[in-house]
C-alpha cells in the first residue's frame, strides 16, 4: 500500500475542552459487518459521555487480512467494501484498510500501535474547536466475547494483553451468553483500563448468524445496512452455490474510498 494514508475525513473536533479526545478501534472479521458492529460505537459514545473524562472524536473499523484463515471469511477486498458501504451511514466511523492489506496476520496490539502512531505522532493528535491539537487516547472497542477469550489461559500472550489492556485499554460491550464479570476476574491487573458497557437494548445479531441465514436463503434485511446487503447480493457472497474467490491482492483508495480495479478475532463474527 504505497499510497496508504489513514482516513481522517470524518474525525470530529474535540468540542468540550475539559474532556480528553478518544478514538475507538474495532478489530474483527466483519464477514459481513452488521448493525451491531455499528451500534457498538454509538453505545460506547453515549456511555463515555456520561461516565468518563473522555469525548469520542472518531472510530475505525479494521478488518483482518485474508491470512486470518477463518471459516466464513470473505476476501479482504469484499469485507473492506462492505465496511465502507456500512460506514457511509455514519458521520464519524471510518474504515482503515491497513490491517486488511497485509499478507500476514497482524496482531491487535500492532493495529492499535499503528493507529496511535498515525493520529498522535504523524498528525500531532486531533483538533479542538479552538484550533489546537491534543493527543488522543486510542482504545479497543469490542464485544464481551473477545474479552472472554482474553481471560482464557493460553489464548492471548501475556505480552499482548499487557500491551492492549495496559497501554490502550478497552471499552467492552456486553453480549448475551457471555459472563463479563467472570471474564474480568482474571484480568484484574488491567481492570482500571477496562470499561464494561451494558446493552440497554439487547442485540445479539452476529456475522455468523447472518451467514447462516444467507446459506438457508433467509432474509437478512434490517440486520445489516441496506447498501451492504445489496453488495452481498451483487457479488453472491456467503452463498453455498457461489463461493467467493479465495483472495486477491488488496488495495484501498483513501481519496475516493473505493476498492480499485485489480487490487487487491473478532467482534460478533
Amino acid at each position: 500500500m504505497d499510497s496508504y494514508s489513514l482516513p481522517t475525513d470524518k474525525m470530529r473536533k474535540l468540542k468540550n475542552s475539559s474532556k480528553k479526545p478518544l478514538v475507538l478501534i474495532s478489530c474483527g472479521s466483519f464477514s459481513p459487518i452488521t448493525y451491531l458492529h455499528l451500534r457498538m460505537f454509538e453505545m460506547c459514545t453515549d456511555w463515555v459521555r456520561e461516565n468518563t473524562e473522555y469525548e469520542v472524536v472518531g472510530g475505525y473499523l479494521s478488518p483482518v487480512s485474508d491470512s486470518y484463515k477463518k471459516q466464513g471469511l470473505a476476501p479482504a477486498y469484499h469485507r473492506l467494501e462492505m465496511c465502507r458501504l456500512a460506514a457511509l451511514e455514519s458521520g464519524w466511523i471510518m474504515v482503515d484498510p491497513w490491517e486488511a492489506s497485509k499478507k500476514e496476520y497482524t496482531r491487535t496490539a500492532l493495529v492499535l500501535d499503528h493507529i496511535q502512531h498515525e493520529i498522535n505522532e504523524v498528525r500531532g493528535g486531533v483538533e479542538t474547536s479552538e484550533g489546537e491539537r491534543r493527543i488522543a487516547k486510542v482504545a479497543l472497542l469490542s464485544g464481551a466475547d473477545l474479552i472472554q477469550t482474553m481471560s482464557e489461559p493460553g489464548v492471548w500472550s501475556q505480552q499482548d494483553l499487557d500491551h492492549i489492556l495496559g497501554r490502550y485499554g478497552g471499552f467492552i460491550i456486553e453480549r448475551s451468553g457471555t459472563d463479563m464479570d467472570k471474564a474480568l476476574e482474571s484480568l484484574s491487573k488491567w481492570r482500571h483500563n477496562i470499561y464494561p458497557i451494558p446493552q440497554l437494548v439487547t442485540n445479539d445479531v452476529s456475522s455468523t448468524k447472518v451467514r447462516n441465514f444467507l446459506r438457508k436463503d433467509m432474509s437478512i434485511r434490517y440486520l445489516i445496512p441496506e447498501a451492504t446487503l445489496k453488495y452481498i447480493d451483487q457479488h453472491n457472497l456467503f452463498k453455498p452455490d457461489h463461493p467467493p474467490p479465495t483472495s486477491r491482492s488488496s488495495s484501498y483508495n483513501n481519496s475516493n474510498h473505493k476498492i480499485a480495479d485489480g487490487e487487491k478475532v473478532s467482534n460478533g463474527a
